[in-house]
């Protein structure tokens, strides 16, 4: 949708010839006279919208090429648009999506293995190729998130870690749900999923499962329905079975200790890119967020697809509206049909618990220019770039096709990209407008800023600035490929800005839903 984008002039920029307003790149001052030749009747801030022609009452706005809304009033040319004159009409179904199931599917122009890009990762025995080398203790109930806590304080006072180089650390994977819910059904199977995921993600060289034994979420019953059973690098214990909080604690402690030599045996080798499964997020998006960061990180993502990896493409309440655009990319039918029937679940879910799907745009995004869930969405889903849609998951399944899939996740980031971590993930690319303050451990979560003025005033925060895209110093392309090339370096152990501030311990937050009881 992007690929029709106007060079941008030093104020303003119209994404696409069908168009019918602009985007202003600075603040533009009531009687200001645009370089498409229309005289703005109100001011615009930088990143907002205005129009460039007449709009009746009712009839669609565009942007990208795209329906972003109806007018709610008659909109002379120059008028700034905005949730005071734009709207979604009376509902989404205002205007018909073609889903035009796998019409037009890409087709990649793989590049030659013996061409294809390198990165130093950690290969396991399982095949699977981790980024980084953590051990994590994770938690069936947030009645055992104390110890879990406690074990990981204990291992990192004690500095026995700075005898281990090759381990990044241990971090405790605490929550608030394991108990209160139904045993079976969606909830429970979210959470079983999502703990065998992190479990076993490349990313961790071993891991603890620590419970208090009487909880719904019973730790013997996933292993049971896993198959799985305790040894050198993975082991599991309850507060009730051990004898308390102390005896649990120094049992905890002694298991890491002997996990540590272990893990630290990991030697980063030479692997193909094609290993990199790519999780993609934004958050605090702004006007710009469709333009720059996302497409930009779109163009990355077909480069990694070329080289046979994986990009994961979630948020399903933030791709809503801009759905239609991936339906016609998909392999087979099938997989369009599986992205439309969660939509269809999330239409269900929000009706249920009292929500609309037009509560997002947040109000932080709707200060940054973005004024519907249509326009959030046509720009968020530029960070899947342009190849087939391969696959379309459930939260936290196990990713396991090539190329770009889509995992369904709530559009929060923690919860979103909790999900498609313990899908597999390696490493996250995070792009952000308003300035998200986010890290993800076990995964490198790379920064993306929107803007200059972002890029400026976070710095120690943001790894690539894509403000110089409408600046006109570096094309899409260009700058898609600088955040591949990075992509490569924080694989092979390069540190990310969040990973530097000390950004993820807090950010396991598996998706909960159902009753709470």
């Amino acid at each position: 949708m992007n690929e029709m984008m106007s060079r941008p002039s030093a104020r303003t920029l119209v994404l696409n010839p069908t168009d019918n307003v602009a985007v202003a790149l600075v603040n533009l001052d009531v009687g200001a006279t645009t370089p498409e030749g229309v005289t703005l009747g109100k001011r615009v801030p930088k990143g907002h919208k205005f129009t460039t022609q007449p709009v009746a009452n009712g009839a669609p706005i565009r942007k990208f090429g795209q329906i972003i809304g109806f007018a709610s009033k008659d909109l002379p040319a120059g008028e700034w648009v905005h949730e005071h004159n734009c709207n979604m009409g009376p509902e989404l179904g205002a205007f018909e999506r073609n889903y035009d199931y796998s019409a037009a599917v890409p087709v990649t122009d793989y590049v030659p293995e013996a061409q294809r890009a390198t990165f130093e990762g950690y290969r396991r025995a399982n095949g699977k190729v981790g980024t980084r080398n953590y051990l994590g203790i994770l938690t069936s109930v947030n009645c055992s998130a104390t110890v879990a806590k406690f074990m990981a304080e204990a291992i990192n006072r004690s500095g026995i870690l700075e005898d281990y180089p090759e381990i990044d650390g241990v971090i405790p994977f605490v929550h608030g749900t394991g108990c209160g819910m139904a045993g079976k059904g969606e909830g429970f199977d979210i959470l079983k999923r999502t703990q065998w995921g992190y479990a076993s993600n490349p990313n961790l060289g071993g891991a603890l499962l620590v419970g208090l034994g009487c909880e719904v979420f019973q730790i013997g019953r996933m292993k049971e329905l896993y198959g799985i059973e305790d040894n050198d690098t993975f082991q599991t214990m309850t507060i009730q079975e051990r004898g308390g909080t102390k005896k649990m604690i120094e049992w905890g402690v002694e298991r890491i200790k002997e996990m540590l030599p272990i893990a630290a045996r990991a030697r980063r080798e030479t692997v193909p890119a094609s290993e990199l499964i790519l999780a993609l997020q934004c958050g605090g998006s702004d006007g710009y967020s469709g333009i720059t960061a996302n497409p930009a990180l779109g163009i990355a993502v077909d480069i990694l697809v070329r080289q046979g990896g994986t990009g994961i493409l979630s948020e399903t309440s933030e791709v809503y509206g801009a759905e239609h655009l991936l339906t016609r990319r998909a392999v087979t039918r099938e997989v369009g049909e599986k992205l439309i029937e969660r939509i269809h679940w999330w239409e269900d879910y929000c009706a249920r618990n009292g929500g609309e799907m037009n509560n997002n745009p947040s109000p932080g995004n709707k200060a940054g220019g973005l004024t519907t869930i249509l326009e959030k969405s046509l720009g968020a889903a530029a960070k899947g770039g342009n190849t087939a849609l391969t696959a379309v998951y459930e939260y936290a399944e196990p990713v396991t096709a090539k190329g770009l899939v889509f995992m369904d996740t709530p559009g929060f980031d923690p919860v979103s990209a909790t999900g498609q971590v313990a899908g597999g993930a390696n490493i996250l690319a995070f792009t952000t407008g308003r300035g998200s303050a986010y890290g993800c451990k076990p995964v490198p979560s790379i920064k993306l800023a929107t803007n200059s003025d972002l890029y400026a005033r976070m710095t120690d925060d943001m790894d690539i600035n894509c403000g110089d895209i409408v600046e006109g110093t570096m094309s899409l392309e260009e700058k898609g490929q600088e955040i591949f090339d990075l992509m490569l370096r924080i694989a092979s152990g390069e540190k990310t800005k969040s990973e530097l501030l000390g950004y993820g311990d807090n950010e396991f937050v598996p998706w909960q839903v159902g009753a709470v009881m």
